[in-house]
């Protein structure tokens, strides 16, 4: 709880800086820091009142993960907010690359599902063990809602780690900026350490340390592709016609924006 008042200090001090630095470039307006400002203000009062909830309802699962839902959101709204500020070498992308930004949106949109799922896991009663091995079910020992949540989390976990390789594979192709494939490789690590992590956890019988780990590395996950999201939507200042150099699948070695003539 104290974390949490701390981080609503946090924001607040946010807004008001983003809110006074309105007129600086980068700041308001659409691909500006503020509005995200904002919407996490938004966001961190209503978790506080689910956690009010939360809290009233004796640990509810649907509740407790509705909750996490809300955190994860902020969460990735900050992240918005650091990239859009320079963060994670935003400052050095100079388009927006619209094939790396879709398949890091759905990342992102099947990361969010992941999580839910797993909070669903890890809070409805007979679901963490509903499975036991790994990666497919030496033993199932319950069935019906519990044992179909737990394997559409290893399933949904699967198909992210296929997603991520494809977008690492396509970033090189392209030729993206640094900072791009910097950002799917990061991810691309993160998931497969929790592919080892959960490996871990379901053969030695769920230790809390091993649990409190996987949710760890579930949460760096979530940052680090929103964070490849955001940085593949590109600066705010970047032109039209850097954009249209950037993108053009047919880009040479010296096909660069310094080198077109306006």
């Amino acid at each position: 709880r104290y974390g949490a008042g701390a981080l609503t200090l946090a924001i607040i001090a946010l807004v008001v800086a983003a809110w006074l630095k309105r007129s600086e470039p980068g700041v308001s307006g659409p691909g500006g820091m503020l509005r995200p400002s904002l919407l996490a203000i938004l966001l961190v009062i209503i978790a506080a009142l689910f956690g009010a909830v939360t809290v009233k309802m004796a640990l509810n699962p649907l509740v407790v993960v509705t909750h996490l839902a809300i955190g994860m959101s902020l969460l990735a709204v900050l992240v918005i907010v650091v990239v859009r500020a320079g963060g994670f070498g935003a400052g050095t992308v100079p388009a927006r690359y619209k094939r790396t930004m879709r398949s890091a949106a759905a990342a992102a949109g099947l990361t969010f599902l992941i999580l839910v799922f797993g909070a669903l896991t890890a809070n409805t009663s007979g679901a963490a063990v509903a499975c036991l091995g790994f990666p497919w079910c030496r033993a199932i020992t319950m069935g019906g809602a519990p044992l179909y949540i737990q394997v559409t989390h290893r399933i949904l976990a699967f198909l992210l780690l296929g997603h991520l390789i494809g977008i690492v594979i396509g970033a090189r192709k392209r030729g993206e900026a640094r900072a791009i494939r910097n950002a799917a490789w990061t991810a691309l690590g993160i998931v497969i350490l929790q592919v080892f992590v959960a490996a871990a956890m379901v053969e030695m019988h769920l230790p809390p340390t091993l649990r409190s780990l996987h949710q760890a590395v579930g949460t760096a996950l979530w940052i680090s592709i929103v964070a490849l999201a955001a940085l593949a939507a590109g600066t705010r200042g970047t032109s039209d016609i850097e954009r249209i150099v950037y993108e053009s699948p047919s880009r040479g070695k010296f096909a660069t924006p310094e080198g077109v003539s306006t």
